[in-house]
């Protein structure tokens, strides 16, 4: 007779439990574990993937209180130790570019992996508004003359990460107030239009040279900023576009689909007023 071998599935509580762990040292909440390093990181980041993709135990997971905040620390977490990193570029005068640049593109992997997790778990939210919390600082190091000729690699991925912020809040996947959208949409836009020139010039200049803003990047943080613009105030709208046109170059980011929105919405609000007030009559425009 055969024998029927019965295998109990892990249960929720245990399944949660090796989440919990798996994320807390992917984001190295538990701090570097001797002697495995970067690899425990690396490993506990493919684990939380695999879960993402296809444990269906995870839905039930993720919409854990405890989860949401463990996930919400490594947030922070990463983003801190990416501004802390990033900041001691400029106070260290003795520190070493290679090795640095070596270890903010360690941190810079992170970032990326979780622009990718997040939307999973509905957490973006979190990971975007940190983000536009610290764009200014960020710019700030990263535009400093110091920095001028080094770090291309780092400046590219910086362009990359905020194009998965700025389609975020741009498609509406996550909803910031106004006045948050257009801090993060002047902040990054004119740094986009800036590099992208910069990046092809060198190209041409230098044999070889690696880093770009390939066609797929390029089309994608283009379309989430005129998606991102047409979100905002139409005041903020016009002084963005209105900065737009009077750049010696207006090729890139192209927003003349946004502005020949505005235009279109403009014209009709104006419509819709005279319309208003001639269907009122002079008393009533007093009162």
């Amino acid at each position: 007779m055969s024998r029927i071998l019965n295998i109990k599935p892990v249960d929720s509580s245990t399944a949660k439990d090796i989440f919990v762990s798996a994320v807390r040292f992917a984001v190295s909440i538990e701090g570097p574990c001797f002697p495995f390093g970067d690899e425990l990181r690396i490993s506990a980041q493919e684990q939380v993937d695999y879960m993402l993709r296809e444990d269906e135990d995870t839905t039930i997971i993720i919409a854990d209180d405890e989860v949401k905040s463990v996930v919400s620390m490594g947030v922070y977490n990463i983003i801190h130790s990416f501004e802390m990193d990033l900041s001691s570029l400029l106070l260290d005068p003795t520190l070493e570019f290679e090795a640095a640049d070596n270890r903010i593109m360690r941190r810079v992997s992170d970032l990326e992996w979780m622009c990718n997790v997040l939307p999973k778990m509905d957490l973006m939210k979190n990971f975007v508004s940190n983000w536009a919390a610290i764009s200014s600082k960020i710019l700030g190091i990263i535009e400093n003359k110091k920095l001028d000729h080094v770090m291309w690699g780092l400046k590219v991925k910086l362009i990359e990460v905020t194009c998965k912020v700025l389609e975020a809040v741009g498609y509406s996947s996550v909803i910031l107030p106004a006045t948050c959208r257009v801090q993060l949409l002047k902040a990054w836009f004119p740094y986009v239009r800036k590099m992208k020139p910069l990046l092809d010039s060198k190209a041409i200049e230098e044999i070889g040279f690696p880093y770009k803003m390939d066609e797929d990047l390029c089309q994608a943080i283009e379309g989430a900023i005129v998606s991102l613009l047409l979100t905002l105030p139409s005041n903020d709208q016009a002084d963005i576009l209105a900065d737009w046109i009077k750049s010696r170059e207006v090729g890139y980011p192209d927003l003349s689909e946004a502005f020949e929105v505005w235009c279109y919405r403009t014209k009709s609000a104006k419509r819709r007023l005279v319309e208003g007030i001639d269907g009122h009559s002079d008393a009533d425009i007093s009162t």
